[in-house]
């Protein structure tokens, strides 16, 4: 199995994503959130790029989250803190959501075989799904604007080495940049946490008042959910366990 990470999503390209499965990564916070809202019950969520798109596609009884800047959209029922949702029923509810880079990112990965939303929440979970496609891989973490971000290579780096253990190190070919952060995130998963507060998006959501965002999704493998495009929702995937939140 081939498996390339991506350290932006301006390095994506159609052409690489055919035929593969496609990982996108937005530890803080959009792919944390989404697994979050799909485990309160929603029917699916939308990802759109834009504020146009989101009010385009939505419909009575639809839910609008998003955020630009870290902060809740005006007008919109919700932001993009994963702690909203943890006690909110959003059974049937379909649900559109746009934030600055998670989002976008889901929107590049379309032409992959498979498109799976993955943070350190689920990243056993979504390395062994992919592993199960037997396709090869690519792993985008969307990062900040065009920048790359620190706490998104980490969690690409848990998702390789999760690969490696479901499928044997000499079956899994990293690219230089997936080694690197494999490597990084082996050296400091024990205190993930403090990596996370450590970084730049963990310094500037912190200094905002996330700070309990942050705690919240540097937790590993607390959860079995593994968001998957389905058309044009992400949904759980079919085949697995309970939600554990």
């Amino acid at each position: 199995m081939q498996v390339e990470v991506m350290g932006r999503i301006g390095e994506a390209r159609a052409e690489d994503m055919k035929q593969k499965t496609v990982i996108v990564i937005d530890v803080l916070r959009a792919t944390s959130t989404m697994i979050t809202v799909l485990s309160r019950g929603c029917s699916g969520i939308i990802p759109v790029e834009t504020l146009q798109e989101a009010n385009e596609w939505h419909q009575d009884g639809d839910l609008l989250i998003g955020e630009r800047f870290c902060r809740k959209i005006p007008g919109f029922d919700y932001g993009n803190s994963p702690l909203e949702f943890l006690q909110a029923n959003l059974e049937g509810k379909r649900v559109i959501m746009t934030t600055t880079n998670g989002t976008r990112g889901i929107q590049k990965a379309c032409n992959g075989e498979h498109v799976l939303a993955g943070s350190l929440l689920n990243g056993k979970a979504c390395a062994q799904l992919a592993a199960g496609f037997g396709r090869d891989v690519v792993i985008i973490c969307s990062g900040t604007q065009e920048d790359f971000s620190l706490e998104d290579g980490l969690c690409a780096g848990q998702i390789a080495d999760e690969l490696m253990a479901s499928c044997g190190e000499t079956n899994v070919s990293l690219n230089d940049f997936g080694i690197a952060m494999r490597n990084s995130f082996i050296q400091v998963k024990d205190n993930i946490e403090d990596a996370l507060f450590q970084c730049w998006n963990g310094h500037r959501l912190n200094d905002l008042g996330f700070g309990a965002d942050i705690r919240f999704c540097a937790q590993m493998n607390m959860t079995e959910i593994v968001p998957i495009m389905e058309g044009t929702m992400m949904v759980i995937h079919r085949r697995q366990p309970n939600p554990a939140f």
